[in-house]
C-alpha cells in the first residue's frame, strides 16, 4: 500500500482499538465492582498499580489486532473478514489472559472475564466500522485531498487512475492527463490537458501534489527529464512500473500488488506531519484564546487610528498551488496597491518578491505592528483552520510564483508557515534567492523538533522587533 496515506487510517485505528480496549474494561470493571472498581483490581490482582493493568490489556489487543492482520487496508476487505479476525484475536486474548490468571494463581472476577471479552469484540467492530466509513466520507468529500497528474493517457495509464479511484480513503484525486492525445474521451470524466510538452505550463497552472509516470515504452527516455523536473519542484513522483529510472531519494511501494516506485523531495512521513498538525491546531487555538484581548485592542487601536478595513485579506499561493486568504491587521494606506506599481522601481530585494525597509504606504501605527510583527497575528486563525503551519515558508502572491524558476517552486511543497528559518536566518537578506535557500534548507532537514526549536528562536526576535 501507498504508506504515507495508508499510514494515517492505520494510525487512526490503532489508536481507536486501544481506545475502545480502556472504555470497555474500565465500564464492565465499573458494572461489577462500582466506583471502587480500582481497589477491587488491587485486592484481586495485588497490584499497586491497577491502571497499569489497563494500559497492558490496551497494548495487548492492539498487538494481537496487529498479528491478525487488521492494520492493512486492502481491497479485498470486508466487514465479514475483519468481523472473522477480531474474533480470532478476541479468542486468543481471552485465552492470554485465562493462561496468566490460572499461572499467577489469581482470583480474578469471572464475570468480569466472561463479559469483557465480547463486548469487547463487538465495540470493536462498531468503531472500526465507523471510522472506515467516516475516514472514506471525508476523503470522498475533498477533505485534505491531495491531486494526482497522470502521464500518458493509454490503458496502463486508465488503469492506474481506476485503481487510485478505487481506494477513495487514500484522499488522492485525478488532476487530469498529459500525454499522447488519446483516441477516445477519457472515461470518469477524467480531463486531457495536453501532450507531454504541456506538462510544466500544468503543474505551474493547476494544483498538482503528485505526478504518476505511466508513460509507453517508446517514451521512456522522457522519464528521467520529466521526474527530475517535478522533484525540483516538490513533487512526489509515482512510477507504477519498472522503468529506467533510478533517483536518489525513492522507495518502492505497491498498491494492490502494483509496483510503485515513489520519489519524494519533500518531506512526506505521514506521522511526524501529523504531528505537526496536532501541535499548529493545538498551540494556535491556545495562543488565539490567550491573545484574544491584545488582539481586540489591536484591532480598537487600527479601527481608531485608520479607519476600516481593520483587517487586510490578500490571496496567497500555499501548499502545491493551493490558493488561500492570508488574513493580518491592516498596516498600510487603503490603496496601498495602486501605489505598488510606483514604488515597485525602489524594491529592495533581487528576486520575485517585494520589500521596502521605509515603505511610505505603510501608516503610524502600522509601522508599530510590523516592527513588533503584532499585524500577523490573525494568522493564527489561516494556521487553525489548515491553510497554513506555524513553521514553514511565507506565502508568496500569486504574481510572484508566475515568475518563479522551476527550482524557486520547491517551496510550495511545505505548508506555508507564520515563522521559518528564514525569519529568524535570512530575514534581512536582499537576495531572493538566498531566502529560497533557506526555505529548502528547512523543507530538506525537517522534523517537528526543527519547528520547535524555530518557534522557540522566533520569541527573541519578536522581543528585539526584528519586522520588516
Amino acid at each position: 500500500m501507498i504508506r504515507r496515506y495508508s499510514n494515517a487510517l492505520q494510525t487512526l485505528i490503532a489508536l481507536s482499538d486501544a481506545a475502545v480496549a480502556v472504555l470497555i474494561f474500565v465500564l464492565v470493571a465499573e458494572i461489577r465492582f462500582g466506583p471502587s472498581w480500582n481497589t477491587a483490581l488491587d485486592t484481586q490482582i495485588r497490584t499497586t498499580y491497577p491502571i497499569l493493568i489497563v494500559a497492558v490489556f490496551a497494548v495487548a489487543w492492539v498487538a494481537l489486532l496487529w498479528l491478525h492482520g487488521l492494520y492493512q487496508l486492502r481491497t479485498s476487505w470486508t466487514l465479514a473478514s475483519e468481523i472473522r479476525a477480531v474474533v480470532k484475536a478476541t479468542i486468543w486474548l481471552a485465552g492470554c489472559t485465562s493462561l496468566i490468571l490460572f499461572l499467577g494463581r489469581l482470583d480474578f472476577s469471572r464475570a468480569v472475564i466472561l463479559a469483557v471479552f465480547p463486548v469487547l469484540a463487538a465495540a470493536t467492530i462498531a468503531a472500526r466500522a465507523l471510522l472506515r466509513r467516516t475516514f472514506r466520507l471525508l476523503r470522498q468529500a475533498g477533505r485534505n485531498a491531495r491531486y494526482v497528474l497522470v502521464l500518458g493517457t493509454g490503458a496502463p495509464a486508465q488503469e492506474f487512475a481506476a485503481l487510485l479511484l478505487r481506494h477513495g480513503e487514500l484522499g488522492l484525486r485525478i488532476a487530469g492527463f498529459v500525454g499522447e492525445e488519446p483516441a477516445q474521451p477519457l472515461p470518469n470524466g477524467w480531463v486531457y490537458w495536453g501532450t507531454l510538452e504541456a506538462l510544466p505550463e500544468v503543474i505551474h497552472a493547476r494544483v498538482i501534489d503528485e505526478v504518476a509516470i505511466c508513460l509507453p515504452v517508446e517514451d521512456w527516455s522522457h522519464v528521467s527529464a520529466m521526474a527530475r523536473l517535478c522533484e525540483d519542484e516538490g513533487k512526489i513522483v509515482r512510477v507504477p512500473m519498472m522503468l529506467p529510472y533510478g533517483p536518489g531519494k525513492s522507495q518502492l511501494e505497491e498498491l494492490d500488488g502494483l509496483p510503485i516506485l515513489s520519489v519524494m523531495n519533500a518531506p512526506y512521513a505521514i506521522v511526524a506531519l501529523t504531528t505537526k498538525r496536532l501541535i499548529d491546531v493545538t498551540l494556535a487555538a491556545v495562543a488565539i484564546i490567550a491573545l484574544s484581548p491584545l488582539m481586540l485592542a489591536l484591532a480598537i487601536t487600527v479601527g481608531i487610528s485608520d479607519g476600516r478595513p481593520i483587517l487586510f485579506r490578500q490571496e496567497r499561493v500555499g501548499l502545491q498551488g493551493r490558493r488561500f486568504t492570508l488574513v493580518k491587521f491592516r498596516t498600510m494606506v487603503k490603496d496601498a496597491e495602486t501605489q505598488r506599481a510606483i514604488l515597485i522601481q525602489q524594491n529592495e530585494v533581487n528576486g520575485h518578491a517585494f520589500k521596502l525597509t521605509f515603505d511610505p504606504r505603510v501608516t503610524r501605527v502600522g509601522r508599530f505592528l510590523r516592527r513588533s510583527s503584532l499585524d500577523e497575528l490573525p494568522q493564527l486563525f489561516n494556521v487553525f483552520v489548515g491553510d497554513m503551519s506555524l513553521v514553514g515558508p511565507r506565502p508568496p502572491l500569486p504574481r510572484e510564483v508566475a515568475d518563479y524558476d522551476v527550482w524557486h517552486r520547491r517551496r510550495l511543497s511545505m505548508k506555508p508557515g507564520i515563522t521559518g528559518l528564514w525569519q529568524i536566518e535570512g530575514r534581512r537578506d536582499p537576495e531572493f534567492d538566498r531566502w529560497v535557500e533557506k526555505d529548502l534548507e528547512y523543507i530538506d532537514n525537517w522534523s517537528p523538533w526543527l519547528d520547535l526549536r524555530i518557534m522557540a528562536m522566533t520569541i527573541p526576535a519578536l522581543l528585539r522587533s526584528e519586522g520588516r
